[in-house]
């Protein structure tokens, strides 16, 4: 195969090399590497006739197996994996020997599925092993140590390895696959699935081609580092990717997990009209639609992937999503058990599921099922924060403690996972670490605007008058600023506060706003109605200057800035 370009200026280059890798994998039965490319070939312009790259050589090796091969290969895509290894037995090529051992591999995760589906529920305990994998190891170990193993052999033997929770050798035969091949996508992909943060990307020897930029774009959006994939899928487009399906899919999936809800949705709209029998990411689409409540369209979706392939994993999820939606969770339950027998691996689903599990207050079958998604993941931050909601339900804020912790190391800039860890720090009465978990919170951006809220309320308990104003007034100023104050419940909470600290600090002006803004709720109405008549008995008195209120600030370990008091009328929707 012609030399690997590591820049992206030579876009005809490129595309030769992905027409040579493509008939690679196919002559392998790597179905999933062969359509990766395939799709990103399509994405560039097609080639002249007299500059297609010639056939791979052949060699004498290759002329002796090849009725051998093509009658195992004709065996392989009917999915008779055993028939076809048994005619492979003997060949010497490379090309036969990866499809005699990976037939056998395949052979053996067959039967061990259709085990797992007769025998066991998902969600019961028996594990069905593999029986291929041990020989295959032990065969393709001595191989290596030969040096007699090319790079699609030393991907199957990463496979392999990884199926075997050797996880480090994995990692290592993983990246020798690489440098062998740099262009199958495949060896990639695996590996991607190993690393575990940035520090260990970081320490990867990988080879310097194009193919890395798209591995590492891959990496930034698992490990969540969405900012820095989106930028190299930019710089992805700008180098002329800009028709790839397989990009815009990618961008959707970023923004989903930075919750830019509106902007993934508009990309998933986009890539529905390029590729409309896409079934890819689907169920991702749907999870936006569930959280938009957007049921007509969900709906719709459900019908059309039913009608392209209703026994697709992706299809099962929609579907379950749709009936979530529609609180018939049982149901819902039902569809993620179904793409669980399709595809064992499928994260979403035993995530979905364990929602679905909590939704019907099944606690043991819940934790069971996001056990199950960290198995398969374990940079899954949903499955660890449900594990976490899981223990909080059962009252084991130890339990929660872990669990929250794991998903904050993941998604360290969500509040949602912050004000969880802040709720259990609480119960567990420390609440120094309480108050920094619902500062930070607030820092990094309030999606549910609860942190100021809890913040006030824990400065309350504690006495601590001043934080808990100040709190008070900062949520009150974001709640209004944002439009949503008639719709939240916890704004005459916060009026209610202020109102009695001005009147106690005798600044009646302010208290006389706050009483007034508090007869706006019903819950609060009395209070406000209460606090004017007693504001009106004390109007003669000389009112105090309200011009810097705390000035002194308690000491305590909240980084609480300093505000003046509270302005309502320039928030008065």
């Amino acid at each position: 195969m012609a030399a690997l370009c590591s820049e992206f200026g030579d876009l005809v280059e490129i595309k030769k090399q992905l027409i040579s890798v493509i008939s690679l994998c196919k002559e392998r039965g790597l179905l999933h590497s062969t359509k990766w490319a395939s799709e990103l070939a399509f994405a560039l312009d097609p080639l002249p006739k007299d500059e297609l790259p010639p056939s791979a050589p052949f060699t004498e090796e290759d002329a002796q197996d090849l009725d051998a091969l093509t009658l195992a290969k004709s065996y392989f895509d009917l999915k008779e994996y055993d028939r076809a290894a048994y005619f492979l037995k003997g060949c010497c090529s490379q090309k036969a020997y990866f499809l005699y051992m990976y037939s056998r591999y395949l052979s053996g995760e067959k039967k061990k599925d259709d085990e797992t589906v007769d025998s066991l529920g998902p969600l019961e305990k028996g594990q069905v092993r593999n029986e291929a994998l041990r020989e295959l190891r032990v065969e393709l170990s001595k191989k290596h140590t030969a040096g007699e193993l090319d790079g699609f052999t030393l991907y199957l033997y990463g496979v392999v390895l990884r199926k075997q929770d050797l996880l480090k050798e994995a990692v290592d035969v993983f990246v020798e696959a690489i440098h062998a091949l740099p262009l199958h996508w495949g060896a990639w992909l695996e590996l991607s699935n190993l690393v575990t943060n940035i520090e260990m990307l970081k320490s990867l020897s990988l080879p310097d081609c194009w193919i890395k930029d798209f591995f590492m774009a891959h990496m930034y959006t698992e490990l969540q580092m969405i900012k820095e994939a989106l930028q190299k899928y930019q710089s992805l487009i700008e180098a002329g990717f800009s028709k790839s399906t397989y990009i815009i899919s990618q961008i959707a999936v970023a923004y989903h997990n930075i919750r830019d809800i509106d902007q993934a949705l508009a990309l998933f709209n986009e890539l529905r009209d390029q590729d409309p029998y896409r079934i890819d990411n689907m169920d991702t689409f749907s999870n936006l639609l569930y959280v938009k409540s957007m049921k007509p369209e969900l709906s719709y979706l459900a019908h059309n992937l039913v009608e392209i392939d209703k026994y697709r994993v992706e299809t099962c999820c929609v579907i379950g999503n749709y009936y979530s939606l529609r609180s018939q969770h049982e149901k819902a339950a039902l569809y993620f058990q179904r793409a669980l027998k399709l595809n064992p691996r499928c994260l979403g689903a035993w995530t979905l599921m364990g929602h679905e599990y909590m939704e019907m207050k099944n606690t043991s079958a819940a934790i069971q099922a996001y056990r199950h998604a960290i198995e398969v993941n374990k940079r899954d931050y949903r499955a660890w924060y449900g594990l976490g909601q899981t223990y909080e339900i059962l009252k084991m804020p130890f339990y929660c403690l872990y669990y929250y912790r794991k998903a904050h190391q993941l998604r360290p800039n969500d509040s949602r996972m912050l004000v969880a860890l802040g709720e259990t720090y609480e119960k567990l009465s420390q609440q120094v670490e309480a108050k920094k978990c619902y500062w930070r919170a607030y820092s990094v951006g309030d999606v549910e605007k609860m942190a100021l809220l809890k913040l006030a309320k824990l400065h309350e308990q504690l006495n601590e008058f001043d934080d808990a104003a100040q709190c008070y007034m900062l949520y009150i100023q974001d709640i209004f600023s944002c439009g949503e104050q008639l719709e939240h419940a916890e704004v005459s909470t916060a009026l209610r506060y202020l109102g009695q600290y001005y009147f106690k600090n005798k600044l009646y002006h302010e208290a006389s706003l706050c009483a007034q803004r508090c007869c706006d709720y019903n819950d609060a109405r009395e209070e406000g109605k209460a606090l004017l008549r007693q504001i009106s008995q004390v109007r003669d008195q000389i009112e105090t200057p309200s011009a810097d209120l705390f000035a002194p600030l308690s000491n305590n370990n909240t980084p609480v800035r300093r505000v003046s008091p509270l302005n309502l009328i320039s928030f008065t929707p």
